[in-house]
Formats: structure tokens, C-alpha cells, sequence
């Protein structure tokens, strides 16, 4: 046992945060070891004398306050080395050459439970998820209280190991679907997990969809919502949502909270979802097709209306939308990495004088404005991040088609959208799907 306590020190011993101390309570000679940064260490030795001492005066062996003092393990290095990393505390009995591993009081590192940052709530509980998994877990019990509800719990990566666990209901979700969830994660768990790109890689889906195969969200109620529908929630530690998979189509139509409505207020707000989704795709596309290639498909007043707002400008429509959306995706992702403080202050003054300042210049017509600001507002009613940013990359592909073949290419680019979605499936449920149900998932 001394030598795996040398091994440990030499192994550990560099770090700073790291401690090695010697701690006597009644006739128990102790070795304490953890990392100052993941325990507190005063108020885990009071709590650590509290047990003991109580057992020392009741039954007043050793081996009784071994059994107060946490679980009694034997160890091997790595073992050891895990255990430590997981804020755990280790206790070395020198007399008796056992091992115990002892719950310690943790450092207070996570942030409290707070208002979501990035999803808005109206009529609903604003509770969102932080990034320590198992409050997390804790909140979605709380939110669904059922015995249905299951647990997996796994470990991913080589030298970083990260906690996963694994939700679903066993009463609605589909056991095959869990089932091949489950075992290509273990497949996977040497394989590092930093980010979304590396979940997806352990869950062995492709990285170069443009979809993403897994909804993100910090609501817990959404999260309740999905486990009675069927699906399976991912937590990852330290990343402070969940994943919901699999992702279909409607799911960018549809928010849990839209049920605090009335029912035709709730139809109302996902038919202009659905209208902004088409307004994003179509009416860059259609600008181009109507003004490059088919004018005369628009009656001869609006032609003529057009033709006069694009009066100096030096190059074709193509050239002018393209242009004018790549400048608009700058200001949205300077939006984003901007601070708050001056943020939205920075880009609206830049996206006014910009705007004003193409059309005084004649470089874009005033037709062009108006299509974009509808499209970037329409853009923004899809649900969910990442869905919203794939709804702005296909816009690309109906623009291009419509200056090639005009309203004809445009159809032919929503056909290419639509025959692309039809091609997607995560473990076998297909993307097109508008409701999963039990059983369906297949080989694939």
C-alpha cells in the first residue's frame, strides 16, 4: 500500500492544489488526499471527526469508523487517480492498510439556478440548467415525477474523463432506440467529449449534416415535454443544456411553452413560424429569380417599379443579394460576439447607416432592403439555434438555383431542401417524421 501511495504523489504530487496530509482521530492514524480546489477541506474534517468520533464512542473500533468514514475499496492506481479528479476524498488507514473512499464537502463551484439566457419564457417556469449534471438531473425528476423515468449513467474519454447520462421514459420512449444510443456511447468512450461536434462523433452520427441530429435546450419543462413524447435526453457535465434526440422536422415549429395559450393563439403562433421559415427560404430567391431572369412574370407596374429602384445599380441581382447577406450575416454574428453593453447598440446603428448608405451609393435598390430586413425577421422565429442557422445557409442554395434557372430553379432548389430533409434519419427515425412514435425505429 505504500507503494501505491508513492505512486500517487509522484503522480499528483506536482500539482499545487493537490494535498497529502496526515490526520489522527482517536486511535485511527489517517493519510488524507484530494485536490484543495474540488474539496473544502475544514469543514470535510469536521464532518469526517462528527462521524467517526459518534462511532468511536459507540462501538469504539476501528474498523467501525472506517465503515462511518465512507466505503472501503481496495484501489490501483488509475482507480485511485479517477477518483481523486472526481472531487472524492481518499482516506488511508496506516495501521490497518485499507483504503476508504469518503463524500466530501465540495467547493462551491457552480453558479446558481438561474433565468435562461438564450431561449425566452413567456407564461412559463423560468428555471434553466447550469452546467453541473447531476442538479441537472434533479431538475428534470422534479419536473417529471414518475417511476417510469430512467437513468443511465456513463464515463467518456481517455485522459478527460467526462460524465454522460442518458434520460428516457420506459414507458413511451423506444427501448430499441435507447438500446443503440446506449451501446454506441459505450462503443465511443475513449473517445474525448469537449463539445457538440465530439457528442455527435460518439454517437456515431455524421458531423457534415447540416441539420443538426439533436435539439438544445435550458428549459427543464422542455425537457419534460420530449420524455413524454418519446425522445431521449443527453446530459453532458459542465455543458448547461440538454440534447434531445432525435430531432425532427416539426420541432423547429413547435415550443412546450406555446400550451400556456389558448388553443387558437397557439395554432396562430406556429402557422407564422411556418410562414417565416418559407419567407426566409423563398423571398431572396424569388427577388432574384423575378428581377434577373423571369420579369415578366410580374404585372408591367410592379416591373417597371423595380427596374426604376435598381436604376444605377452596376451589377446583376445575384451580385447584389449575395452582397447584401453576406454583409447581414456579419452584422449577426458581430451581434453575437459583441458585449451585451454595446452589442445591440453597435449593430443597429451600423445595419441603419449601412443600409442607408448602399442605397444613396446605388449599389443595391430599395426593394433589396426590404426583402432582407423581412427575411432576417423571419429567420428569427425559427425555434432553436441551430435550426435557425440551417434555415440560413439553404436560402444560399435557392438563390444560386434562381439565378440560374429563374422561378423554375427556385422549385427546383425547394425540391433539392426538401429531398435532402427526407434523406436524414438519427438511429433510424426519420427527420420527416412530425410525431415519433413507440417502435419505430429501424437498422440505420
Amino acid at each position: 500500500m505504500d507503494s501505491l501511495i508513492q505512486e500517487i504523489k509522484d503522480s499528483l504530487g506536482n500539482n499545487d492544489d493537490f494535498f497529502l496530509q496526515q490526520y489522527t482521530i482517536g486511535e485511527a492514524r489517517l493519510l488524507l488526499m484530494g485536490f484543495i480546489s474540488l474539496i473544502d477541506l475544514t469543514k470535510s474534517k469536521e464532518a469526517l471527526y462528527d462521524n467517526m468520533h459518534n462511532w468511536k464512542l459507540e462501538a469504539n473500533t476501528v474498523t467501525s469508523m472506517m465503515d462511518a468514514a465512507g466505503e472501503v475499496i481496495d484501489l490501483d492506481l488509475e482507480k485511485a487517480i479517477m477518483l481523486l479528479m472526481d472531487g472524492k476524498l481518499i482516506l488511508f488507514f496506516e495501521r490497518e492498510c485499507r483504503f476508504v473512499v469518503a463524500e466530501p464537502v465540495p467547493s462551491l463551484l457552480n453558479r446558481a439556478i438561474e433565468s435562461p439566457t438564450n431561449e425566452n419564457v413567456l407564461q412559463g417556469a423560468i428555471s434553466s440548467f447550469i452546467e453541473d449534471i447531476d442538479t441537472n438531473l434533479g431538475m428534470v425528476r422534479k419536473q417529471v415525477v414518475s417511476r417510469h423515468i430512467k437513468v443511465k449513467n456513463l464515463l467518456a474519454g481517455s485522459s478527460h474523463k467526462k460524465k454522460l447520462s442518458v434520460i428516457y421514459d420506459d414507458s413511451k420512449a423506444d427501448i430499441k432506440l435507447v438500446t443503440k444510443m446506449i451501446k454506441q456511447l459505450e462503443s465511443s468512450s475513449d473517445h474525448e467529449i469537449n463539445n457538440l461536434q465530439h457528442v455527435t462523433r460518439a454517437l456515431g452520427l455524421s458531423a457534415w449534416s447540416s441539420v443538426p441530429k439533436f435539439n438544445t435546450t435550458e428549459l427543464p419543462a422542455e425537457a419534460a415535454a420530449a420524455l413524454g413524447k418519446g425522445r431521449v435526453i443527453l446530459f453532458v457535465d459542465r455543458m448547461p443544456f440538454a440534447l434531445i434526440l432525435p430531432n425532427l422536422i416539426w420541432d423547429m415549429f413547435t415550443l412546450e411553452n406555446d400550451r400556456n395559450f389558448p388553443l387558437p393563439l397557439m395554432i396562430s403562433i406556429r402557422v407564422l413560424r411556418v410562414i417565416g421559415v418559407l419567407t426566409t427560404l423563398i423571398a431572396p430567391g424569388l427577388y432574384v429569380a423575378l428581377v434577373a431572369v423571369n420579369p415578366e412574370v410580374l404585372r408591367i407596374e410592379l416591373a417597371l417599379t423595380i427596374a426604376q429602384s435598381r436604376e444605377g445599380v452596376p451589377y446583376p441581382a445575384i451580385v447584389e443579394m449575395i452582397f447584401m447577406l453576406i454583409i447581414l450575416e456579419l452584422i449577426i454574428e458581430a451581434s453575437t460576439r459583441l458585449p451585451k453593453s454595446i452589442g445591440p447598440t453597435i449593430t443597429m446603428v451600423g445595419g441603419i447607416i449601412l443600409g442607408q448608405a448602399v442605397v444613396t451609393a446605388k449599389l443595391v435598390s430599395n426593394l433589396l432592403i426590404i426583402i432582407l430586413a423581412a427575411t432576417t425577421i423571419s429567420n428569427s422565429t425559427v425555434v432553436g439555434f441551430q435550426n435557425s442557422l440551417a434555415i440560413r445557409l439553404f436560402k444560399y442554395v435557392i438563390v444560386i438555383m434562381s439565378a440560374m434557372y429563374g422561378v423554375l430553379g427556385l422549385l427546383a432548389g425547394l425540391v433539392l431542401i426538401c429531398a435532402y430533409f427526407s434523406s436524414l434519419n438519427t438511429f433510424g427515425i426519420s427527420y420527416l417524421n412530425i410525431n415519433m412514435k413507440k417502435g419505430e425505429a429501424r437498422n440505420g
